[in-house]
């Protein structure tokens, strides 16, 4: 996604935002912009707006990609783990072929 792209897409969502908030409950850390009456101030409350989102975005954007990389080391050591008891369940089976297959030792010496 290209910068210009990205900052349309933001520009988008801090409008969908902020047309919502009147139907919706606040959102922490957004401003009402529609009070200001001179316009580099609704401008200026606008960029702010839009300045929060991309933070807010970037963080959720980070916990995210972290906590899908935990999951995949978590993944990765389940299967391991997996290898592991698959490895252990055939030489149990090896194991207990082989005592069928050796004749039943006798109890007398």
């Amino acid at each position: 996604m290209t910068n210009m792209m990205m900052k349309r897409a933001l520009l988008s969502l801090a409008m969908t935002t902020l047309s919502a908030t009147a139907f919706a409950q606040d959102i922490r850390g957004l401003e009402i912009c529609t009070a200001e009456k001179q316009m580099d101030r609704r401008t200026s409350c606008l960029q702010s707006n839009v300045q929060f989102l991309q933070q807010t975005l970037t963080r959720v954007t980070r916990e995210a990609q972290e906590k899908l990389t935990a999951a995949g080391r978590e993944i990765a050591a389940h299967q391991a783990d997996i290898a592991t008891l698959k490895a252990d369940i055939a030489g149990l089976r090896a194991e207990l072929a082989a005592l069928k297959k050796a004749p039943p030792a006798s109890g007398k010496k």
